[in-house]
């Protein structure tokens, strides 16, 4: 079978619905925790465990009225997603996830693109933000290539809240990452 990798194509882009909940949960869960994330470089599988995110989670996104989940379809194939929040002059970029055997091929770095097109079009956002766990230098470093700057603003870990998985060590907390975004 020949993987997302070796694709050429363009992906498509669409908000998700309702009925797409299911399978963003499925595709989220498997890019950050559990065996299966290991297949790509994007997984969490060392610094938590339990779920990443939930239906009722992404149902909410979905219906939120400021936010967009944007669906990336490769050949009938959801292979990525990503939550795009309206948040004044700026946007907030999270829930990005690209299956694990597609991730290495540039796929999110054309919906990173994607999604910063549409917070300045649908928008006019100045700035793209985003938090990332401050352990994650590999993924940090990733996101610094593609024009987003470190703050040294910190929010806590949400311990406790196994919505959020379960922490395998005490000292995680989120950086603020900000990208500007020029004008639309």
């Amino acid at each position: 079978m020949e993987t997302a990798r070796s694709r050429i194509a363009e992906p498509t882009f669409r908000s998700a619905t309702a009925a797409d909940v299911p399978a963003l949960v499925e595709l989220v869960e498997s890019a950050y925790r559990g065996d299966s994330s290991r297949a790509g470089w994007t997984t969490e599988a060392d610094l938590l465990e339990g779920q990443r995110t939930d239906a009722d989670g992404v149902m909410a996104v979905v219906t939120d009225e400021n936010s967009r989940l944007l669906v990336a379809d490769l050949e009938g194939e959801t292979v990525a997603c990503c939550h795009v929040e309206h948040r004044g002059d700026h946007a907030y970029f999270g829930m990005f996830a690209v299956r694990p055997t597609a991730q290495g091929g540039g796929l999110g770095k054309v919906v990173m693109a994607e999604a910063e097109r549409l917070a300045r079009a649908e928008w006019d956002a100045r700035e793209m933000h985003m938090t990332v766990i401050r352990q994650r230098d590999e993924l940090i470093a990733w996101y610094e290539r593609r024009g987003y700057r470190r703050t040294g603003r910190m929010s806590p870990f949400p311990y406790g809240d196994e919505r959020f998985g379960i922490p395998q060590r005490d000292d995680l907390e989120f950086e603020l990452l900000i990208k500007d975004l020029g004008r639309a």
